[in-house]
């Protein structure tokens, strides 16, 4: 069947959701949950507070949308890590497409962040469904990556685990990273010394 071209209204609402998403990401993780509004929210859209319970009609709706939209991000990221995969490339493209996403998109990391530290009170569901069935799924891939002899034997949850805190650390901490730069962002240089850095460090131990 032959897709029709969107609509001058269906490209109105995905710029509307996308400008919501984009100031509702900043705004929560600024002031966290508790301490974020609608009204701050459409503020930072530039749009009006009725337009953002349009789409999204209580916080907790888009509050929840903004974490799961940084998860599947970060899910895509590791699109690279499966079964027939080279290892070491497969891991090398995950963890630099990660700290991209650190430089690119730091406010979702914080967000994740703040939620998961706070005990999840709010996506703890979502947590035990899509994460833990997302991670299951890498696990086993490590597993069998192991069980073929294309990488050391090694935890494949730990191995998650320090891409996650690695890469995440530099959005999360961002402004230590920053002061110890001299009071300077990293550079388009210093992402790519970080990114062989860390690759380094993450998967000397793991690639035969």
């Amino acid at each position: 069947m032959e897709a029709h071209p969107a609509t001058k209204q269906q490209l109105n609402r995905e710029k509307n959701i996308e400008k919501i998403l984009s100031a509702a990401e900043i705004i929560f993780a600024e002031f966290g949950y508790s301490g974020a509004s609608i009204s701050k929210i459409a503020e930072a859209a530039g749009l009006p507070k009725s337009n953002i319970v349009y789409y999204f009609s209580t916080k907790e709706l888009l509050y929840r949308t903004v974490v799961e939209d940084i998860f599947t991000v970060w899910r895509e990221a590791a699109d690279e890590l499966h079964v027939d995969a080279d290892p070491k490339f497969a891991l090398s493209s995950y963890i630099d497409t990660k700290l991209e996403l650190a430089r690119t998109r730091p406010y979702g990391s914080k967000v994740w962040a703040n939620e998961i530290i706070q005990g999840a009170p709010i996506v703890q569901d979502y947590l035990e469904s899509e994460l833990r069935s997302w991670t299951n799924e890498r696990v086993e891939v490590i597993n069998k990556w192991i069980a073929n002899g294309k990488i050391r034997p090694i935890s494949p949850k730990h191995l998650l685990f320090a891409i996650w805190a690695t890469s995440q650390h530099y959005a999360d901490f961002k402004h230590q990273i920053t002061t110890l730069n001299d009071g300077n962002d990293l550079s388009d240089a210093q992402w790519q010394e970080t990114k062989q850095a860390v690759k380094e460090l993450l998967l000397f131990g793991v690639c035969t």
